[in-house]
């Protein structure tokens, strides 16, 4: 692993286009004969990849905050839409179609607040946060993406328009939902870490 000069006479670092998350940039990197400095290297030579995957929990943690936080922002301007679409005479936030989705949704996204923070503090305490990383990431993408696409039915053809923000916030939540780890490996991982069931993959 390495901190070194950016050298564009070796290294290529085309951008992806993506459906969201326009304000960072994506990139891939192409590597090719590239001398790097021992002074530049991190750590012991061959550990690199150690290093990398200490980090994977407090990324898991801090993607599922992200997640849970888009949510809360979805599910404040879709209860702001109920309150104030009046249709045959009643604010629709009356009916209780409008109103029970909406309601799980802020259940589910404090259920995954609950568990990012208990996986944060096992991290910030030196305590093994593997599983409530994970957990935390998949409840948090899970429960962020339901309340943006929630939103956006709340808003029903309103909700497809640019005008009131939560196309985006739908866009934008499918990115806590497949990095830095999909559903289906965290998925695995519990089965196979917590229930103690055979590696399927």
């Amino acid at each position: 692993m390495f901190f070194t000069a950016l050298d564009r006479r070796f290294v290529e670092v085309p951008e992806i286009e993506k459906m969201g998350r326009k304000a960072v940039d994506s990139n891939q990197m192409f590597i090719d004969s590239l001398e790097v400095p021992v002074e530049d290297r991190i750590g012991e030579e061959g550990q690199g990849f150690k290093y990398i995957i200490d980090g994977f929990n407090p990324e898991r943690i801090l993607v599922a905050v992200e997640a849970i936080g888009l949510g809360r922002a979805a599910l404040k301007r879709a209860a702001a839409y109920a309150k104030e679409r009046v249709v045959f005479g009643h604010p629709i936030g009356k009916n209780q179609a409008i109103q029970h989705p909406l309601a799980e949704c802020w259940m589910e996204l404090e259920a995954a607040d609950l568990v990012a923070m208990k996986a944060a503090w096992q991290y910030d305490n030196g305590v093994p946060c593997g599983p409530a990383a994970n957990a935390a990431k998949y409840l948090g993408a899970e429960a962020g993406f339901k309340a943006c696409e929630t939103a956006v039915m709340t808003h029903g053809g309103y909700g497809y328009a640019k005008e009131f923000h939560v196309e985006r916030y739908l866009r934008e939540s499918m990115i806590a939902r497949i990095a830095p780890v999909t559903p289906h490996l965290i998925l695995c991982f519990i089965a196979e870490k917590i229930l103690g069931l055979p590696r399927s993959y």
